[in-house]
């Protein structure tokens, strides 16, 4: 292994660079998944029409799930001189922030509901696409520029420091001008796209492909990339878990506003540090626990602590016990969702390597996108979930951009802690069971770890022939 070419190492100025464009796509994201779900139920009064809400998510699925596995493929073949990465995210950005704009500026109850559906079918199915096409193959490029889990997980973990930032951000900034009006509401908006565009195409200039990958690797066809993304089973397993894992990422963060406003009645800021906190300070922990039990047990363990707090949550919610019990499984939860967040990518990673010793070629963007394929309705049933037993519990929504209606039936109130604790509880527990299934540990991926770097040198060693001739 000496004459090996060794991967490459990063700094921490490096690792912040590559973080910068989780925060920008956090920033504008973490807005879009935690206001969406109230914009559409209570601010536009959508919950007197709920078919209005299942008709959008429906056609909002179709759309978008497909645009993931398209544009992985068409990322997979590029052989652009600039790389088949770099260009995507760069000459995207500025559509994604157009298009994030524009979804707050949709027309109000008395335009219609025909309006209001047009409106949020177009521009929340063209905000996806441009954030699918940014951050699949960002999620694609950083197990192509350095082969060490270590380095990866140093990459991961910065750019999860600033996601979370950005996430934070993206809850406190819409509840300060929410409260506000709806033109307040609308230019932060903007403010929030430009800068969010801006931290993106930032950090798509300081870093390089490696030609390796876009030269020497001759792409497999579409049928064949198909076939064999589906027959691993280390891909299927991990699939499974992280649409459980997505379920209660967008379901959580979309019912903050829910707590704050029908249960503790206060601000959102304190419910927000109860779950952030923790998972700031969780992630700098995560490759001590990784040397000890491995990425897939290490993500197992947070999964069941994850899914411990929330059902906690559901018992605390209980009107008969002080509100200040909520914060304790808050915590818990938070520190649970290290997990997913930081080491379900690294999972991908390691598929990707797996595959790459069989097919001999890289196809990173190609898992990302199917695997959005498979867990892009669990976005959607995030805001289905809630429109649905809000609806059956005959929930009252604000006045456009009022104040909340306090007086909610009983039913109404046990809705929201059923979509804040019992159900993504019950999923996450069931995310940490699936991944007893995934096949990548132990000496079993030590060794795959060795042959992974033989390869990627052999393809190094080609390149320079082929450049030389």
């Amino acid at each position: 292994m000496e004459n090996i070419k060794q991967p490459a190492k990063f700094s921490t100025k490096q690792r912040v660079n590559w973080a910068m464009a989780s925060f920008g796509g956090q920033l504008i994201n973490g807005i879009y998944a935690a206001l969406l779900p109230i914009f559409y139920i209570d601010y536009l009064g959508l919950v007197k029409n709920a078919n209005v809400i299942y008709m959008i998510q429906i056609v909002y699925v179709l759309v978008n799930a497909f645009n993931d596995p398209i544009f992985g493929f068409l990322s997979d073949k590029s052989r652009a001189k600039k790389g088949r990465r770099i260009p995507f995210m760069r000459y995207t950005a500025p559509f994604l922030a157009l298009t994030f704009i524009l979804v707050w500026f949709s027309p109000g109850l008395g335009s219609g509901e025909v309006a209001i559906f047009w409106w949020m079918v177009i521009m929340t199915c063209l905000y996806d696409t441009a954030y699918t096409i940014i951050f699949l193959v960002y999620s694609a490029l950083l197990p192509e520029i350095t082969e060490s889990e270590e380095e990866r997980q140093g990459m991961k973990i910065m750019a999860t420091f600033f996601n979370l930032i950005g996430m934070m951000l993206g809850i406190i900034i819409p509840d300060i001008f929410r409260q506000q009006s709806s033109f307040m509401l609308q230019m932060s908006m903007i403010g929030v796209g430009i800068i969010g565009a801006a931290l993106i195409m930032y950090t798509t200039f300081k870093f390089k492909e490696r030609p390796e990958f876009t030269i020497v690797d001759e792409p497999l066809g579409l049928v064949d990339a198909i076939k064999a993304t589906f027959k691993r089973k280390s891909f299927l397993v991990l699939v499974s878990a992280n649409f459980m894992a997505i379920l209660i990422q967008s379901l959580i963060i979309g019912s903050l506003f829910y707590i704050a406003d029908y249960i503790t009645q206060s601000s959102s800021i304190l419910l927000l540090m109860a779950i952030f906190l923790p998972l700031i300070i969780g992630i700098w922990f995560v490759p001590k626990f990784t040397k000890k039990w491995g990425v897939a047990r290490t993500n197992q363990i947070l999964l069941l602590i994850g899914g411990f707090g929330l059902i906690l949550l559901f018992f605390f919610t209980d009107s008969s016990l002080p509100n200040e019990l909520i914060y304790i499984p808050l915590v818990i939860a938070g520190f649970g969702f290290v997990g997913p967040l930081v080491l379900n990518d690294i999972m991908f990673f390691q598929v990707t390597d797996e595959d790459e010793l069989e097919t001999g070629v890289r196809r990173e963007a190609a898992f990302f996108g199917i695997n959005a394929l498979i867990t892009k309705p669990a976005q959607s049933l995030a805001i289905v979930i809630p429109t649905a037993l809000l609806a059956m519990s005959g929930f009252i929504p604000r006045p456009e951009f009022g104040d909340p209606v306090l007086s909610q039936p009983v039913e109404a109130i046990l809705a929201i802690r059923l979509f804040i604790g019992l159900i993504p509880g019950i999923a996450l527990i069931l995310a940490s069971i699936i991944l007893q299934f995934y096949p990548l540990k132990g000496e079993h991926w030590a060794k795959m770890q060795e042959e992974i770097l033989i390869l990627h040198d052999e393809k190094h060693k080609k390149l320079q022939e082929m450049t030389r001739e």
